[in-house]
């Protein structure tokens, strides 16, 4: 095996550092099985490798959305079984699944548009007082 092959970890505190996330949100993840660790070392700290870290800024986006933890691990799979399915029938099936999670955040984008322009508007009248 080439050095290439090798991925590249990193201990929960550089993965907290690259997120903008706590250590104990991370292990909170871990702990319920949004993120596992893609390893440990000997003394059984966690280590994360680069598609984990992908995984995290999944997570750390959906968050302020209002997707819940179950819908986050959702979509995951999702994610994760199509990039693995070769069946053109389970690929379209789970596309499916994806756009309606395309969908919703779409919509749940145009809400938080709403209510920001409705802050504009609030600032603008404390403003005019």
């Amino acid at each position: 095996m080439t050095d290439d092959a090798v991925p590249t970890t990193m201990h929960i505190g550089e993965l907290a550092d690259r997120t903008g996330l706590s250590n104990r949100t991370i292990r909170h993840y871990d702990e319920v099985g949004l993120l596992r660790p893609s390893g440990r070392t000997g003394g059984g700290f966690r280590l994360y490798t680069d598609t984990d870290l992908a995984r995290l800024l999944i997570i750390r986006r959906m968050k302020p959305l209002g997707f819940t933890l179950e819908q986050m691990g959702e979509l995951l799979a999702v994610v994760n079984a199509l990039e693995a399915a070769d069946d053109d029938a389970e690929q379209a099936r789970l596309r499916e699944q994806l756009d309606e999670y395309i969908r919703d955040t779409e919509a749940r984008r145009a809400k938080l548009e709403e209510h920001l322009g409705m802050a504009d508007e609030f600032l603008g009248i404390l403003r005019g007082r």
